[in-house]
């Protein structure tokens, strides 16, 4: 073990990463239907990116669960039962597992040996219109929203669909003061850059991206441009760096661009194991890989733009299905670590990044929600 390797251990054994978006309810329920006796969670599950002991050496004290459905009329049943099966994952695993919903509840997990386990629904479309489903999913102990997924809501645009209103409606702005008053983080990924403009004009609360990176290193909708990060510093949020390969290598960017129109063509899909090598032939060259180096980019300039006490992680694991190849799953962690400590890092700015900094803005959305 190298010096920093070393170090890093120490500082997340004393300051645990605690992520955005984790996929495994969705990824759970393609895999076996939520069926918890179907596959231990408490031993290896290769079938996923996430099992309890990648958690544990992954060093992850606390883990926003990605509440996520389908865009369709039955939206708002699918995420209870998304987060029915959270509960009964917490209940099945008691020792390793805590129910979280504040900052304090965090500390307390972690402090217990537990990781913390904290929702956030991913798409405003899970609410279906309602002020108050969204009440009742915040009583429920849903602590973010993400106000669109890939589609564009009735009230807010998304980023990979065609604006309708340039950022948010009137309920829009309802839905974010709403947010606000109930202690709800305004999650701004998956959200045009207009909606992301728009709903930092509107909120009193610090608001985050659960899992996005940065434009300026790879140009694609779904990453925050460099004013929406220096705006974001001056709401005192923090965006969560992702790990995906689409948003993080622009090489891997624009070979999707041209593998999508061939695949839909010849009726594959992109992302299927099946259809991989027949959709490389038909691009001519091999899927890149992203790598850590730029993941290292995208934190390095989040930091350099927003500043470190703006700055997280939210590796999406479970949500799509290539990761870098230094970082496979919820173990990899200490080895993005391990590369910020080479190139200079302090242990306060690592820990800053690793949950100090969500832990602030959680606390801050309460003081809103308090008056």
């Amino acid at each position: 073990m190298t010096t920093s390797e070393a170090r890093v251990q120490a500082m997340l054994a004393d300051h645990p990463v605690i992520d955005g978006h984790n996929d495994l309810p969705i990824a759970f329920y393609e895999l076996c239907g939520y069926d918890l006796d179907a596959h231990d969670l408490a031993g290896s599950v290769p079938q996923l990116n996430t099992d309890l002991p990648r958690l544990r050496t992954g060093h992850v004290g606390g883990q926003f669960w990605s509440l996520w459905v389908p865009q369709d009329e039955h939206a708002v049943r699918r995420t209870f039962e998304q987060l029915d099966f959270v509960r009964r994952l917490v209940e099945r695993f008691p020792d390793d597992l805590q129910l979280a919903d504040t900052a304090d509840d965090v500390e307390a997990a972690i402090k217990a040996g537990r990781v913390a386990s904290l929702m956030g629904m991913e798409g405003g479309h899970s609410i279906g219109e309602s002020l108050g489903v969204l009440r009742v999913m915040r009583a429920l102990g849903v602590r973010y929203m993400t106000l669109t997924h890939n589609d564009n809501v009735s009230w807010a645009d998304s980023a990979t669909d065609e604006p309708v209103l340039g950022g948010m409606n009137e309920f829009g702005e309802q839905v974010v003061r709403e947010m606000n008053r109930i202690g709800m983080l305004v999650d701004l990924s998956h959200v045009s850059a207009d909606t992301m403009r728009h709903a930092l004009r509107v909120t009193n609360a610090p608001a985050i991206f659960s899992h996005s990176s940065a434009r300026a290193v790879c140009d694609v909708p779904r990453n925050a441009p460099d004013d929406v990060l220096e705006t974001l510093a001056g709401n005192d949020g923090v965006c969560m760096v992702t790990f995906v390969p689409m948003f993080v290598s622009a090489a891997y960017a624009e070979w999707v661009d041209e593998a999508q129109p061939k695949a839909k063509e010849a009726g594959l899909q992109l992302y299927s194991p099946e259809h991989r090598e027949q959709i490389e032939e038909l691009v001519g060259r091999p899927r890149p890989q992203a790598t850590l180096a730029d993941v290292v980019a995208h934190v390095e300039h989040v930091r350099e733009v927003a500043g470190i006490d703006h700055i997280g992680v939210g590796g999406d694991y479970d949500g799509c299905p290539d990761f870098p190849v230094e970082l496979p799953d919820v173990a990899s962690y200490p080895v993005l670590f391990t590369a910020l400590a080479d190139r200079g890092w302090s242990d306060e700015d690592l820990g800053k990044l690793a949950g100090g900094n969500i832990l602030r803005v959680l606390r801050a959305a309460d003081d809103v929600a308090a008056g």
